[in-house]
């Protein structure tokens, strides 16, 4: 999407790194409900990681979040000229990620536009909104509090009512599998989940470790560096189990997620090359970092 190739067998495309601008609490943000921010802090931050991305060969998008339709209309419209990666429209609420996508279809970047998320929870009239924006890709979040197992994530997927369906209904064509996590503990049924849908459903799938990250206690502990470490650890170990795509976190991280996440990708592909793996695009981790 964009430009931005997202899936097939683990080292065979490099991960697909996304990091989140705006979110609550972001220190760049004055007043989240009208959209007021430090550009000058948000070009810097939208920079590293571009940078980083062209360092690595890791592809990057960005995930941008809005408390309301008029901050996260004006997010949209800063991100889609400080960045040419794919922009995914991100809010707690339906009614301003449906607005911020409409206003950024009119205004000519609908294939840019990622919806960040379909999930369970999801009316039928946002399905038929998001069909009616003529949004082409879109983030399905197999999210449940009770359900986590990866057989659990597949009946949330499949099925007359599953997401799957729902995105089919809204007119998506590119569909972004997140399996969701709920704590560091569950990333384990999370790598399984991601290693059934690319098996059975051949979809690219991903997740969030960076959530599970905010729930562990005990991190809260360690000094900063360590911090930085464990985080690092928790992307890199979703991958090694075939994420295609990464929601790190801040973006702020993306200083620590590029250089470990490439290095986990070089060995991957490197491993497929040992097997007769003719690497076409030379814009990968493997010839980028060593």
């Amino acid at each position: 999407m964009a430009g931005v190739r997202v899936g097939g067998q683990p080292g065979e495309n490099p991960t697909v790194l996304i990091g989140t601008i705006f979110y609550e609490g972001h220190k760049i943000v004055s007043d989240p409900v009208k959209g007021l921010f430090d550009r000058g802090k948000a070009e810097e931050l939208v920079s590293c990681q571009d940078e980083l991305s062209d360092e690595t060969g890791n592809p990057c998008m960005l995930d941008v979040v809005g408390r309301t339709a008029e901050a996260l209309k004006k997010y949209v419209e800063f991100a889609s000229e400080a960045t040419d990666s794919p922009i995914l429209v991100d809010s707690p609420l339906a009614e301003a990620r449906l607005e911020a996508c409409k206003h950024a279809v009119e205004v000519g970047l609908g294939e840019r536009i990622v919806y960040n998320s379909i999930n369970p929870e999801a009316s039928r009239e946002e399905i038929e909104k998001i069909r009616d924006i003529g949004l082409k890709a879109a983030i399905v979040l197999a999210f449940s509090e009770y359900e986590f197992e990866p057989e659990d994530k597949m009946r949330i997927l499949q099925g007359n009512d599953g997401l799957i369906a729902k995105a089919e209904k809204a007119g998506i064509e590119k569909v972004l599998v997140d399996l969701s996590v709920l704590d560091v503990a569950s990333i384990a049924y999370t790598a399984a989940s991601i290693q059934m849908v690319k098996e059975k459903l051949g979809l690219p799938s991903g997740c969030s470790p960076a959530n599970a990250f905010d729930t562990w206690r005990k991190a809260g502990e360690f000094k900063p560096q360590v911090k930085r470490a464990c985080l690092a650890a928790l992307n890199v170990f979703v991958r090694c189990f075939g994420a295609d795509f990464i929601l790190y976190g801040p973006v702020e991280a993306a200083d620590t997620v590029f250089p470990s996440c490439a290095a986990a990708d070089a060995i991957l592909t490197y491993s497929l090359v040992t097997g007769g793996y003719e690497v076409k695009d030379k814009n990968t981790p493997l010839y980028k970092i060593l």
